[in-house]
């Protein structure tokens, strides 16, 4: 058995009533980049952009924004 990364973005955006645009704009991060996110597309992320998007979406816990789910091999 082996895990995947779960990015959150979609339902948290939804929970916040907020658009990736709107996202971008308070984080600062590339409106391409949280798409890529949002759609488990980027293979790799910057913490930096990580703390950005908490401070946006004022979450405390990185657990809101990704977790991991286990997958069959």
């Amino acid at each position: 058995m082996s895990r995947i990364v779960v990015v959150k973005l979609k339902e948290l955006l939804i929970e916040k009533g907020m658009s990736l645009r709107e996202l971008s704009r308070e984080s600062d991060v590339r409106h391409a980049a949280l798409s890529e996110l949002a759609n488990q597309k980027r293979l790799s992320v910057h913490f930096h952009h990580l703390a950005q998007i908490a401070d946006a979406l004022e979450i405390d816990d990185m657990n809101q924004i990704i977790s991991f789910k286990k997958i069959e091999d």
